[in-house]
């Protein structure tokens, strides 16, 4: 039996909740993960899942070796990556998530100059709308908006992101500029699942959160197809302040609302940082960095 292999197979079982989950994950047949997760409480003669049709639990044996997995699965990470040169000079393959919108605008150009920078590194850039999961997909580092719940990652700040209520002059100077969040329900929007309801907009008031309704004119499931729909005269919407600034720029949206913003996001660059890091990932961090809060500080 491969016990590192194994190791790898439990802790996938238990990170996606069942083995038909974690055997599409990894393209290995339902019955080889049965198999071998089979094995490996054999080899170490105790159960480590209990398995019910209400799902998977660990027994306390189980918690105990996972924790143990995870050490143990890092560590052999850190040694290949040592092997690799990858702590001697910043060298090999570098793997950044971001965000749709926030990648193209922002991150993949910073990508582009770090790359003539270094011409040894090469970079694989995730784009999503989701929280990925650095671990578990075995990612290097993430550009995140919001909190930062995981603490087993390390931040490094690098901005604030505002939300913003906006749409095309015209339609403004035919409709109206909204003065309070009240005045929306007079207006057609045009609104984003991703970080909206379609039913309510919420402002802090006096102190006080207020749900304002609005009428959805149009529904997307991405911020640019939100912002191409105010940008031809739809309606209002409500994206993200760096989403927006090169429309802004040119004059085709106008903000409203400004001070009924809510408090800024934190934007950050989130990475495992509980060993000392690869020079590749070093390197990024240095580069990108000042260029990424020089580019956001211009957007808000």
């Amino acid at each position: 039996m491969d016990r590192l292999e194994a190791m790898q197979v439990f802790m996938s079982v238990v990170e996606e909740g069942s083995l038909s989950a974690a055997g599409r994950k990894s393209g290995v047949p339902l019955a080889t993960v049965s198999r071998k997760l089979s094995d490996l409480e054999s080899h170490l003669k105790a159960r480590l899942i209990n398995r019910s049709t209400r799902g998977l639990t660990l027994t306390d044996a189980g918690r105990d070796y996972l924790a143990a997995c995870r050490r143990i699965l890092e560590d052999v990470t850190e040694a290949e990556r040592a092997a690799a040169g990858e702590f001697s000079e910043p060298r090999g393959d570098l793997v950044v998530t971001a965000p749709l919108v926030l990648g193209r605008t922002h991150v993949l150009p910073v990508i582009i100059e770090f790359l003539a920078a270094y011409p040894e590194i090469n970079v694989r850039l995730v784009q999503a709308d989701r929280v990925v999961h650095l671990f578990e997909e075995h990612i290097d580092l993430a550009v995140r908006v919001g909190e930062l719940p995981d603490s087993r990652l390390t931040a490094t700040r690098i901005g604030a992101i505002r939300r913003v209520v906006c749409a095309h002059p015209g339609y403004f100077s035919r409709h109206g500029v909204p003065r309070e969040p009240r005045e929306l329900t007079n207006h057609r929007c045009v609104t984003f699942e991703a970080i909206n309801s379609t039913e309510l907009w919420a402002f802090p008031v006096n102190g006080a959160e207020v749900s304002v309704p609005v009428h959805s004119a149009l529904v997307v499931n991405t911020a640019e197809a939100a912002i191409d729909a105010a940008v031809a005269g739809v309606g209002v919407t409500r994206v993200l302040s760096y989403q927006i600034e090169k429309w802004k720029r040119v004059g085709h949206l106008q903000t409203a609302l400004d001070e009924f913003a809510p408090p800024a996001m934190p934007a950050s660059l989130v990475y495992p940082g509980q060993h000392r890091l690869p020079l590749k990932l070093r390197a990024f961090l240095d580069f990108a960095a000042p260029r990424l809060r020089e580019r956001l500080a211009s957007a808000e």
